[in-house]
């Protein structure tokens, strides 16, 4: 800001089509008033050689995503309480210890969002048969939606997808699909929109600013996992 230069945060998951969709369909009110969401990512990461040094593993480089994505989704939380345990793949190579990750994100209305993050997924790659993916839901007083995100399978292209329904649908599902995938086209979103801010002259929409309060939820998860407590970002 001092420099006088625009910043924006690449935030990718949140252009990732399911995600965008389901943000869409909160702001029409197609849900309702949300109630819970959740998501559940069994998946096994590929980590980078500078975490090791830093000592970072899930919650800094995984759960930021999906933090971030509740952010995105329903705002800011009050507090938030955060358990974590090593995972024991990762242990044979590196000291952490943030690496299966679950927390609890509480807004002040009631609203309540929760996220197990599983690195370890069961002994797949040790030569049992594997179940890796990731869902998402969303629910709210009048209606749900659920999903799953496809990056799991990189390098195979597998788009995520979107299903929802509400008590106006008789019932039935509405199930829209989509050709692109979140690695690598969802990267295009917060690229395009930062070119965008810079020809109108205004803040980007993933702002320097905008993602210091990301930040300071996934510091929030290690301070409560460390304490053993929930954490209220007002402490950050």
């Amino acid at each position: 800001r001092e420099a006088g230069i625009t910043l924006a945060v690449n935030q990718n998951m949140r252009y990732d089509q399911s995600v965008r969709a389901a943000k869409r369909l909160l702001e029409r009110g197609d849900l309702g008033d949300p109630v819970f969401a959740s998501i559940d990512m069994r998946a096994i990461p590929h980590w980078m050689p500078w975490q090791q040094r830093l000592g970072w593993v899930t919650l800094r480089i995984m759960s930021i995503h999906h933090l971030d994505t509740f952010r995105f989704w329903f705002g800011d939380p009050e507090r938030v309480f955060a358990s974590v345990r090593t995972d024991p793949r990762t242990s044979k190579k590196f000291e952490h210890t943030d690496g299966i990750c679950l927390y609890i994100l509480e807004y002040a209305n009631g609203f309540r969002a929760s996220a197990w993050d599983d690195v370890w997924a069961g002994p797949a790659l040790e030569g049992a048969a594997s179940d890796i993916g990731i869902r998402w839901r969303i629910e709210g007083t009048t209606g749900l939606a659920r999903g799953t995100i496809g990056w799991p399978s990189y390098p195979q292209r597998t788009p995520s997808t979107l299903d929802f329904s509400t008590t106006s649908s008789a019932g039935q599902w509405q199930q829209p699909r989509w050709d692109e995938v979140w690695f690598p086209d969802a990267f295009v979103g917060p690229m395009a929109q930062l070119l965008c801010a810079l020809e109108d002259g205004t803040p980007p929409e993933i702002s320097g600013d905008d993602n210091l309060k990301t930040m300071a939820l996934v510091e929030a998860c290690y301070r409560s996992a460390a304490e053993h407590r929930a954490v209220a970002l007002a402490e950050l």
